[in-house]
């Protein structure tokens, strides 16, 4: 793959980090930006289900976010594109798709 090619999936990847990482900013408690829950609420019942919702909304998010972030340091190694199953490469049709993909299509 091309050097220009690596600089498009990291530029790519980059921004698809800060996009995850804003939507858990807006999720996960303890951020400027998270969402708050009034403990003092007369309906606790109702905090419970939004934080509930809250962190499994998260969950698939910090995934995909570790994916992603996993990719960027693989791409500092000059790993990326290898599949973490086989070690063969993985399609640049493949990668393309899914720039923060870890395994070739025989694999995934």
């Amino acid at each position: 793959m091309a050097d220009d090619r690596f600089a498009q999936i990291r530029a790519e990847l980059e921004r698809e980090e800060a996009h995850l990482r804003g939507q858990l900013d807006e999720l996960v408690p303890g951020t400027e930006t998270s969402l708050t829950y009034d403990e003092n609420f007369a309906d606790s019942g109702q905090v419970a289900a939004e934080m509930g919702e809250a962190q499994a909304l998260a969950g698939p998010l910090l995934s995909q976010l570790a994916d992603v972030e996993a990719a960027l340091a693989k791409l500092d190694e000059g790993t990326y594109g290898t599949c973490e199953a086989c070690g063969n490469p993985i399609s640049d049709a493949r990668l393309e798709a899914m720039p923060h993909t870890r395994f070739c299509i025989d694999h995934a």
